[in-house]
């Protein structure tokens, strides 16, 4: 049986700014070797590997926050963007770290939802450090809607 086709009506759901800024962090980590040592702001703030799937008829997505306890994850939903936030801190401040790869400070993630998702149809759950949101239908919502281009005739001098 071959497996099931389908469009996928999420493509392009992950902020850009996020995703670059995902980008910039796991860059910076190789060259310097360092990922974990800066304490990270609001402003540049780094962004949990996410992953984002369909399970039946709900769209689930799945941040991996490991070391974050959960009083520090805040979950929002505002105008179609769902926003995951919080921090991670290092438990002990008496060692000397001779490497550090996770990244310390605080994190977000804004992903825009699809058209008609309402906040009651949204849930999230924590434990061993993946935190995950589940979109109750949110795998049958309607992608983006194609604009035909038409041709235009060329303007006379």
């Amino acid at each position: 049986m071959a497996p099931r086709k389908f469009n996928n009506p999420f493509h392009g759901v992950v902020d850009m700014i996020s995703e670059m800024n995902r980008i910039s962090d796991s860059m910076s980590s190789l060259e310097s070797g360092q990922a974990g040592d800066k304490e990270r702001g609001y402003s540049d703030a780094w962004s949990p590997p996410t992953d984002i799937l369909a399970r039946g008829n709900d769209l689930v997505l799945r941040c991996e926050i490991a070391g974050v306890h959960e009083e520090g994850v805040s979950v929002s939903f505002n105008d179609g963007i769902l926003s995951i936030s919080g921090e991670r801190h290092r438990d002990e401040d008496d060692v000397v770290y001779y490497t550090s790869e996770r990244f310390m400070g605080t994190f977000r993630r804004r992903i825009s939802l699809p058209e008609g998702v309402k906040e009651e149809d949204i849930e999230a759950s924590y434990a061993e450090g993946l935190l995950e949101i589940t979109v109750r239908g949110g795998a049958n919502a309607r992608g983006p809607k194609r604009i035909t281009v038409r041709k235009r005739a060329p303007k006379r001098p």
